[in-house]
C-alpha cells in the first residue's frame, strides 16, 4: 500500500533511499525534532524489501552483538529518547531480566527485534516494496539544480512507478555480499547472508561435508553453526591464515569507534587516514571473538580425544576450483606452503567472504556526475555526510555508508549511527537556513 505523499505539490525535505538501521535512526531523529519544533522537516523513506530486515540470514539463535547496547539507534545522540534499547526491553517486559545477565551485548536476534520494534513505530514515514529505480536532478529557472525526482516501484503494482520530489536524499542502501571472482551461486553454494534459509532448505537431506571459506567472525560463526546443525557431517574451515585472529576489543582500541575519532580521522591527511585503517583493522576486519576461537579449538580437541574428527581447519589454504555434478560439489583446496591439491566432495560451500559498499553510481545514474571526487576518484563528502557537489547544485545528497575513505571505520558500523543521524538532521536544518537567506 502506498503510504507516502505523491504529486508535484508534495516536495520532501528529505527522501531516504533504503530503510535499514541508518535511515531508521535518521527517521527517529527527524521525528523527535518535529515533535518539539515548529521548524518541521518533511521526510519519507523508500525500502525495496517487503518489511524491515537486517542481516536476517545470519540471525543465529545464540549469536550476540559485537557492539554494546547503548550504541543503539538513539542513546548516543539522545539518552532520554523512548526509542532506546532499554525502553524496548521495558515494553517487552525483559528489562530486569536483561540487566541480571550483567552483559552489554544482547543477542543479535534480540537486537533485530528491537530494530523491528522501532521501525514499526516509524511505519508512517516508510514505504516498503518500493525499490528505487532512478534519481534525476531537477533544474529550476537559471539552471540551478534544486531538487531530485526519485522514481520507485509502486508497491500496489510493481509494473508501475511512482515519482517523488525531494530537496535532499539520504542514501543508505547498505552493503552487498562480496564473493571471490568467478563464484557461481547455486543450491549448494551460498554466501553467509543466506546461511539460515539455505540450511533450512537442506533440512532432512543427508549432509556429509560442508565447507566454509573465510577467517572472520561470520566465517567462525558459520563453522560453529553448521557443526551443530549437521551433527553427522564433517565441517571444514578454509582460510589463508595460519589460525583465526582474535578481535581487538580492548578499551583503548575501541576508541577508534568514538564519535570524536571521526573528527580526528576526517581532518587527517591521506597518509594518516591510511595508517589508522591499517593499525585498527584488527578491531573489525577478518577477526573473531576470542571466546568463539576458544570454543572451536576445544571442540576440535575434544573430537581428537574421542577419535571422531568432524571439525577440520584447512589453514594456509585456498579454494582453487569448484565443480558441481549430480547435486554434489567437488571442491579443490590448495595447501599454499607446498602447492598440494586436495579434492573434497561436499554438500555445501559457504562463502564467508564479507561485504562491500554498493556502488551508488548504479543507483544515482546521471546524478553521480554532479558529485565531486578526490585524487583517488572517491566521492568527496563533507563532515556532515553531505556529498560535495558542483556549484549549480543546491539539492543535497547525504551518504550513510560507503564513506570509510572520509569518515573512518565507523562508516558501515552501528557505533556512531545515532550520532550520525543527528548530524544529518542538523545539516538539513542548517542548509535550509542558508537557502532561506
Amino acid at each position: 500500500m502506498t503510504t507516502l505523499r505523491t504529486g508535484p505539490e508534495a516536495v520532501y525535505d528529505v527522501l531516504g533511499i533504503g530503510f535499514g538501521p541508518s535511515n531508521l535512526a535518521l527517521s527517529i531523529a527527524i521525528e523527535e525534532h518535529n515533535n518539539t519544533s515548529a521548524d518541521v522537516i518533511t521526510a519519507g523513506f523508500l525500502e525495496r524489501q517487503p518489511q524491515f530486515g537486517w542481516h536476517k540470514g545470519m540471525l543465529l539463535d545464540d549469536a550476540t552483538m559485537q557492539v554494546s547496547f547503548p550504541k543503539d539507534l538513539v542513546t548516543m545522540r539522545n539518552p532520554a529518547s523512548d526509542f532506546s534499547f532499554l525502553c524496548y526491553l521495558r515494553e517487552r517486559g525483559r528489562l530486569v531480566d536483561f540487566l541480571n545477565q550483567k552483559t552489554l551485548f544482547p543477542l543479535r536476534a534480540e537486537f533485530h527485534d528491537y530494530f523491528e520494534w522501532a521501525a514499526a513505530r516509524m511505519r508512517h514515514l516508510v514505504e516498503y516494496s518500493a525499490e528505487v529505480l532512478q534519481v534525476e536532478p531537477v533544474r529550476a529557472e537559471g539552471g540551478e539544480i534544486r531538487w531530485f525526482d526519485v522514481t520507485s516501484r509502486d508497491p500496489d503494482n510493481p509494473d508501475r512507478t511512482v515519482v517523488r520530489r525531494a530537496r535532499n536524499i539520504s542514501v543508505a542502501v547498505g552493503l552487498e555480499p562480496h564473493l571471490p571472482p568467478g563464484t557461481v551461486l547455486s543450491e549448494r553454494v551460498c554466501h553467509t547472508s543466506e546461511l539460515i534459509p539455505r540450511v533450512a532448505e537442506m533440512a532432512g537431506a543427508p549432509v556429509r561435508r560442508a565447507l566454509v571459506l573465510g577467517a572472520g567472525q561470520s566465517a567462525a560463526e558459520a563453522v560453529d553453526y553448521l557443526h551443530r546443525v549437521f551433527a553427522d557431517a564433517e565441517v571444514c574451515a578454509v582460510f589463508a591464515k595460519y589460525g583465526y585472529t582474535p578481535a581487538d576489543d580492548t578499551p583503548f582500541a575501541n576508541r577508534i569507534f568514538d564519535p570524536e575519532a571521526v573528527d580526528v580521522y576526517y581532518t587527517s591527511p591521506p597518509e594518516v587516514k591510511q595508517s589508522l585503517l591499517e593499525y585498527h583493522r584488527s578491531t573489525n576486519y577478518s577477526v573473531v571473538d576470542s571466546e568463539l576461537i576458544q570454543s572451536l579449538y576445544a571442540t576440535m580437541y575434544r573430537e581428537q580425544v574421542h577419535g571422531r574428527r568432524r571439525l577440520r581447519m584447512l589453514n594456509v589454504s585456498r579454494i582453487r576450483d569448484v565443480r558441481e555434478h549430480d547435486g554434489r560439489l567437488a571442491v579443490t583446496v590448495e595447501y599454499l606452503p607446498t602447492g598440494e591439491h586436495e579434492v573434497l566432495d561436499a554438500d555445501l560451500l559457504v562463502h564467508a567472504t564479507g561485504y562491500r559498499p554498493q556502488d551508488i553510481g548504479t543507483l544515482l545514474g546521471e546524478t553521480t556526475k554532479l558529485c565531486l571526487r578526490d585524487d583517488e576518484d572517491a566521492i568527496r563528502v563533507g563532515r556532515d555526510h553531505r556529498v560535495q557537489v558542483a556549484p549549480q547544485v543546491t539539492a543535497g545528497i547525504y551518504l550513510q555508508g560507503g564513506t570509510e575513505h572520509s569518515h573512518g571505520l565507523t562508516s558501515t558500523l552501528l557505533s556512531t549511527t545515532a550520532i550520525r543521524s543527528g548530524e544529518i538532521r542538523d545539516s538539513l536544518l542548517a542548509q535550509r537556513s542558508l537557502t532561506a537567506n
